[in-house]
């Protein structure tokens, strides 16, 4: 029989990808997620923001930003100004606050809009690994270490882990549609 243990990983890989970036997108919902690639030059390095500071939710339009340094707030409130993700920084005694804009109806058409063109993506990753595990398929039928029947056999349960990675796909995107559009 054959091994689809490399599928399965590529289609989880897939799965983790287009999770993580639809958590960089967001809903109008404080996430400290969207933080998470703010790059923030610290001493002479770049380093995420959580190496910096703390980031907790205050409230669910606001997250709060308190770095460990309080000498790295304008460094902290640039880095999230120039990372261009949409959100409004306030400084003030304990840190920084940000703030999530309310999303307007064009805005959340327009972010549904992204989140399809990321679910497109993590879909044609889904089928050129599908691609190339058949091309595999078929040289071990070729080579002799599959016959014609377990062949068969490995492309039908291809097909189903195919149709699993897309439906857990889908069911990502739905969440993510459904946190966009509610008000």
């Amino acid at each position: 029989m054959y091994n689809f243990t490399q599928t399965k990983e590529a289609f989880k890989n897939t799965h983790e990808w287009l999770a993580h970036e639809f958590s960089t997108l967001h809903s109008g919902k404080a996430s400290p997620m969207i933080l998470d690639g703010v790059m923030v030059d610290s001493y002479g390095s770049n380093m995420p923001i959580k190496n910096v500071a703390s980031v907790t939710i205050e409230d669910s339009k606001t997250l709060r930003v308190s770095p460990w340094d309080k000498s790295q707030v304008k460094v902290i409130e640039k880095a999230i100004n120039d990372a261009n993700i949409g959100l409004s920084v306030v400084c003030d005694a304990d840190g920084l606050r940000v703030i999530f804009p309310m999303l307007t109806t064009e805005t959340r058409s327009k972010m549904v809009k992204i989140l399809k063109d990321l679910l497109e993506e993590a879909r044609i990753r889904v089928r050129k690994e599908r691609e190339k595990t058949q091309e595999d398929i078929r040289a071990s039928e070729k080579s002799g270490n599959l016959d014609e029947d377990s062949k068969f056999r490995a492309l039908d349960e291809l097909q189903k882990l195919v149709d699993e990675a897309n439906n857990n796909l889908e069911q990502l995107f739905d969440k993510k549609e459904r946190d966009v559009m509610t008000v």
